[in-house]
């Protein structure tokens, strides 16, 4: 195979890296284009395998086998070219310098995932085409090696690429606290039927999918290809069907999925009540969460909305993350309204307000305290029946790491050198009045799989997330958010009830369906009022039958990741 490179050969890789990128971050929200998820990882794995291959053997010791610097950087274009466009809602932060350089710094950490993903693949192809030379293959010379390889060899490479998506998956969700959002499957949010799976994989079962059909594609394209340059079918008609061998088994699993999950999704689920739940979203800007001297304006404006939500009657109000300005715990006119406003209507109230306890015996200043972003329960008579401390924080939104050592840091983020620090455990809210028990995710805790499947119990009701999307204005932001909450509920057989300062208020019942999604005038998510929804329970006393998921956790992921390491392990050691 010549060396020689024409300029279209030189250049189709990049701008395939780049498309492929672009048509991955398009199939979430705000753009929907779903089936594009369908086909956007074989686009990237052809981009990077057709690219120049240059082995590249670090010095040192721990470097025994080359590296494919090629492979790498087009898996990375393309990673990159994805999460720029899906994370452009970072721009709207409204602190320019740490909203550009936090969009860049994201976007360049987690495209090391998707290329380190193409790298795998490559090594693995090598592997099942018994070691063949790893050189620069044009298009069409990569397709009709990748056609020629046996039918048996294409299925297990297609099904191992499956595997190490999700592995990488898996990592992203944990390395550095995590950040699982956008996940693959999670585009997949509004195909209800299909998204029935993760009750027993979680999102991954559906990212898995995703990418063993595409690749499957991918290798039917390949053995067309290779059969129409073969001698004997020049002239013939090509017959679809023995092309299609290497679609058959996603092909086939993807429709016993839908067809399972259609009926589960369908099947009617016991319940003899309702909870009637207040949401409120005041969509106050962040700009002015953070100015001090309007403070008393927006409580006001909540106060507000909360009066009017409350001549309907729900049996809980519930304000979002953040809502309250002041200290709930240690600001006596703040406690003292709400109380008065429970008691008076004779409801229960979730809120989302900041906590603080003493590091010292006798504290002087703010330093003396640490602050947590917290949530509260108020019963009828305004006590205090429960609190809960938000666990996953926010890099620098809510923490500014290795701030004692890279001081500097905190002129890029909007909070300086303050803080909250996380809490330790979930602290389910036990509604007597209503037998109702609620556990509370606070911000962008309900896009942990792993996370929320930690406040599962049998007598859970529901999952409630108070959220705070200010930040991002009027964007894709808000619309993610709800996508990927939406597995939750699912992962979990739990109702997941939606409380945002502004964005995508609403509930998700457990089959993953959306309701309440606009005002009941309006076509904006974004705007201030409330929602007045109606959430199904089970009967009283009974008890939620636990998941797959909910019982085992990530059996399927870590699988996935196994199997993905060992056959690298042994792909790595037949090389080179």
């Amino acid at each position: 195979m010549s060396e020689a490179r024409s300029p279209l050969q030189r250049f189709f890789p990049w701008l395939l890296a780049i498309v492929s990128g672009v048509l991955w971050a398009v199939s979430f929200p705000k753009w929907n284009l779903q089936v594009a998820a369908w086909i956007a990882p074989a686009l990237i794995l052809l981009a990077s395998l057709v690219a120049p291959q240059k082995p590249l053997t670090p010095a040192g010791p721990c470097w025994k086998k080359p590296f494919h610097l090629g492979r790498f950087q087009l898996g990375y274009v393309a990673g990159l070219a994805h999460y720029l466009t899906s994370l452009y809602w970072l721009l709207f932060i409204p602190h320019l310098p740490g909203a550009i350089a936090g969009w860049i710094a994201i976007s360049l950490y987690l495209a090391v995932y998707p290329a380190l993903w193409t790298v795998a693949c490559g090594m693995l192809l090598r592997k099942i085409q018994n070691n063949a030379p790893d050189v620069f293959l044009s298009p069409s010379e990569f397709l009709h090696r990748l056609g020629a390889t046996p039918a048996p060899r294409r299925l297990l490479w297609a099904f191992l690429c499956a595997c190490a998506w999700v592995g990488w998956e898996m990592i992203v969700a944990r390395m550095f606290t995590g950040f699982p959002w956008n996940l693959l499957g999670a585009s997949q949010y509004r195909n209800i039927p299909l998204i029935q799976i993760s009750s027993v994989t979680a999102v991954y079962g559906v990212s898995f999918l995703l990418v063993w059909f595409a690749v499957s594609l991918l290798c039917v394209c390949a053995a067309a290809y290779a059969h129409s340059k073969s001698p004997r079918s020049r002239d013939v008609i090509l017959s679809p069907f023995p092309r299609l061998f290497d679609l058959a088994p996603p092909l086939l699993t993807v429709i016993l999925v839908f067809i399972i999950g259609f009926r589960k999704a369908t099947a009617p689920e016991p319940s003899s009540r309702t909870l009637k739940i207040a949401l409120v979203q005041p969509s106050i800007p962040q700009t002015l969460i953070w100015d001090r001297s309007q403070n008393a304006v927006r409580f006001q404006q909540l106060i507000a909305l909360s009066r009017e939500a409350l001549t309907q009657k729900p049996d809980l109000l519930v304000w979002p993350e953040a809502a309250v300005p002041e200290l709930f715990r240690y600001d006596i006119s703040t406690a003292q309204t709400l109380q008065e406003l429970v008691r008076e209507h004779r409801v229960h109230m979730i809120l989302g307000a900041d906590d603080a306890s003493p590091k010292v015996e006798s504290p002087q200043t703010y330093r003396d305290y640490n602050f947590y972003n917290s949530s509260f329960a108020l019963d009828p008579q305004g006590n205090v029946i429960g609190s809960y401390r938000k666990r996953r924080l926010v890099m620098f939104g809510e923490y500014v790491p290795f701030l004692k050592y890279l001081p500097f840091l905190k002129y890029l983020t909007p909070i300086g050198d303050a803080g909250f620090l996380p809490g330790d455990a979930p602290n389910p809210f036990n509604l007597a009045d209503l037998k109702t028990r609620v556990s509370v995710l606070i911000c962008f805790e309900d896009v942990f799989p792993h996370l929320a499947r930690e406040y599962f119990d049998g007598d859970l009701d529901l999952l409630l997330n108070l959220t705070n999307n200010g930040w991002f204005g009027e964007s894709a932001a808000q619309w993610q958010h709800g996508a990927n909450s939406v597995f939750r509920a699912v992962e979990n057989g739990l109702p997941l009830v939606r409380c945002s300062n502004n964005g995508l208020t609403c509930w998700v019942d457990t089959s993953g369906r959306l309701y309440n999604i606009y005002y009941p005038d309006s076509r904006d998510i974004y705007g201030k009022g409330y929602k007045i929804v109606e959430v199904p329970l089970l009967p009283e006393g009974a008890s939620r039958t636990p998941t797959f998921y909910a019982r085992h956790g990530d059996v399927f992921g870590w699988s996935c990741f196994g199997l993905t390491a060992l056959a690298l392990l042994r792909a790595r050691r037949k090389t080179t």
